[in-house]
């Protein structure tokens, strides 16, 4: 239910995740979900005290940088680097790992380090030639810090990027696809002053010129959807059989000691 109603409805998402934790909250999955929805309204105080346990019983990281996110919305831009900073980014799942990156942009942003803010997007995920499902969001943060560099001209160009991404992914998806997908740019990374005067033009040939191909060979488990919609919903629903299971298992023993 709340991974149907987060998008449209995050209050309720939040109760109904409460309820779930109310039900099962020694579950890892039930902790993890209360923070999502937490954070989806705006709660990052409780966001944060919610990741945090469902750290501690699940010994995951793949929530951190969602607990970046939240030191940022309580007001802690230099915390949040320093939660950020301890993790070991070569553990982390690459859709994670880019998160990880855009956070602490973010947190960057807030401090007014608006050049260390550009340099932790410069990470090996950042390709303008394919596009991944975290791919729109990546070249969007890079197109906002170089906004607020100044470099308006090549903010466009990522912002351009992102949509076009985003387009060939939701065509993707569409396809009923899990495929890799390229983007054949006609411009260099030099951002040149003709590819901006011809940016209009260049936005249909390059539309034009998207090659989705699947990769059979590439591995994958990297690179599944990570929509929080789809999670709390996955969430939720092993939370569910989990509290089914332990009502069950209760009302075993409560006929086994009748006997």
């Amino acid at each position: 239910m709340a991974g149907r109603l987060i998008d449209e409805d995050p209050q309720r998402a939040h109760e109904h995740a409460l309820a779930a934790s109310r039900r099962a909250g020694r579950i890892a999955v039930v902790r993890e979900s209360v923070a999502i929805t937490a954070y989806a309204t705006g709660d990052y105080a409780l966001a944060l005290r919610e990741l945090r346990t469902y750290r501690r019983i699940s010994g995951n990281e793949d929530q951190i940088a969602l607990m970046v996110d939240s030191e940022r919305g309580v007001g802690r831009p230099d915390r949040a680097i320093e939660v950020g900073r301890a993790v070991e980014r070569n553990t982390l799942p690459v859709a994670v790992r880019v998160s990880l990156a855009i956070a602490l942009s973010g947190a960057r942003l807030d401090l007014g380090e608006t050049e260390r803010a550009l340099a932790e997007l410069d990470i090996p995920e950042l390709d303008p030639d394919r596009a991944f499902e975290w791919s729109p969001a990546l070249f969007a943060a890079r197109a906002a810090v170089l906004e607020e560099l100044g470099r308006d001209e090549e903010a466009a160009e990522w912002t351009r990027r992102a949509d076009i991404a985003a387009e060939a992914l939701d065509e993707a998806a569409g396809n009923g696809s899990d495929e890799e997908i390229y983007v054949e740019e006609i411009f260099d990374e030099e951002f040149t002053e003709d590819a901006a005067v011809d940016a209009t033009d260049a936005d249909e040939e390059v539309q034009a010129e998207i090659d989705e191909n699947i990769d059979d060979d590439a591995d994958q488990d990297d690179e599944d959807d990570y929509s929080i919609a789809a999670e709390v919903e996955e969430l939720l629903a092993a939370a569910d059989a989990a509290a089914d299971a332990q009502s069950s298992t209760t009302v075993d023993d409560d006929e086994d000691q009748e006997r």
